[in-house]
């Protein structure tokens, strides 16, 4: 699962299948601006919900 462009901004998911949880750490202009911890079930997190979440932030920060 690669990163995510979106407005200047870099979204970098990372996660673990035995703790079933993982973060999107977000960067701008190569400053990491902070983490967003998720949980999910099965063997990976689906794209849908990383996406999904990248919108949820976007529109919090007034990114779109």
């Amino acid at each position: 699962m690669g990163a995510i462009e979106r407005n200047g901004y870099r979204f970098e998911p990372e996660y673990s299948v035995i703790e079933q949880n993982g973060a999107i750490h977000v960067y701008k202009q190569g400053e990491f601006v902070e983490e967003i911890k998720f949980t999910f079930s099965g063997k990976f997190p689906e794209l849908d919900q990383i996406e999904r979440m990248v919108d949820e932030y976007c529109e919090e920060h007034g990114m779109e």
